[in-house]
């Protein structure tokens, strides 16, 4: 796979592997909260239910997820 990263400014690029399909369920007096655990809510540190993106993936492979678009690692990303 090639990957090019832009580094912006004094930011470190960085991955992070995230190996769960769901939120982490933090019980609340009223309501639980979900907290995310996939690594792709853009409400963290709460779910937004992107999880469900994932839930095909293959165990095997590891993916990217850039916005709306999966990658694996045997792809090229362009």
């Amino acid at each position: 796979m090639l990957l090019h990263l832009k580094k912006k400014s004094s930011d470190m690029a960085r991955f992070v592997i995230h190996e769960e399909k769901g939120p982490f369920k933090i019980p609340a007096s009223e309501e639980p909260a979900f907290i995310c655990m996939c690594g792709l809510s853009k409400n963290k540190p709460y779910c937004d239910n992107s999880h469900m993106k994932t839930l095909d993936e293959e165990d095997e492979i590891t993916y990217i997820y850039d916005g709306d678009t999966r990658y694996d690692v045997d792809e090229e990303m362009s």
